[in-house]
């Protein structure tokens, strides 16, 4: 899979966020998304998603067929939009069935994330950093090339940062592509960046920039 992004912008409550963003991920490769708060990041993420239309630009894929965008990517948000009444298990058989193209088994996944122990368990009882763990388990049930990570560290100890940073380079070196938004590095080996280094404040201001470069 191809991602082209071109001369994208946002506007949301009719404030201009970005606009003038491009950039193009070939198979295998990743994107840190940084800039302050309120620069733009999850809104990029969600404009990724199809959850938010564009301003202007255009957001397109190749090597996908007939299949959407949408339907050929994970999100995994702030809020980790798990059912807390359903154990682990049920909430990854809910993702697998709701996604399609399955592949590892809630168990296995779960096991990857360390959590084998929390499969029978409402995640309405575990903490903060296992209801992540079991969040970010939904990347591994169900294939698919495009990872969208929104601050996918949050909540997480070192060692689940090494785990999650693990699955990130297993799934790039599949062809998969990884785009994070984040304040912090994340171990993609190799990644680009993308700095969203200020925002306009309405029309007439002309200091939205952004740059890529290789992270370091």
């Amino acid at each position: 899979m191809r991602l082209i992004v071109e001369n994208l912008a946002c506007r949301r409550s009719g404030r201009r966020i970005f606009s003038g963003l491009s950039f193009t991920l070939e198979p295998g490769e990743g994107l840190m998304v940084t800039g302050r708060n309120g620069a733009g990041k999850s809104s990029l993420l969600t404009m990724l998603a199809g959850r938010l239309k564009p301003d202007a630009g255009t957001i397109r894929a190749e090597g996908i067929g007939e299949a959407t965008l949408p339907e050929c990517l994970h999100v995994i948000g702030h809020r980790d939009g798990l059912k807390s009444a359903l154990t682990a298990t049920e909430n990854l058989e809910f993702a697998r069935d709701l996604l399609g193209h399955p592949a590892a088994s809630p168990q296995a996944a779960l096991d990857a994330m360390g959590l084998p122990h929390v499969a029978r368990l409402p995640v309405g009882y575990l903490s903060a950093g296992q209801r992540r763990r079991v969040a970010l388990a939904r990347l591994l049930v169900c294939r698919r090339p495009l990872w969208l990570l929104d601050e996918p560290t949050a909540a997480l100890d070192l060692a689940s940062q090494g785990v999650l940073a693990g699955l990130m380079g297993r799934h790039r070196a599949e062809g998969g592509l990884v785009i994070a938004a984040t304040h912090q590095a994340l171990g993609l080996e190799d990644a680009r960046e993308l700095r969203i280094a200020a925002a306009a404040v309405d029309d007439r201001c002309e200091e939205d920039t952004f740059e890529t470069e290789n992270w370091l």
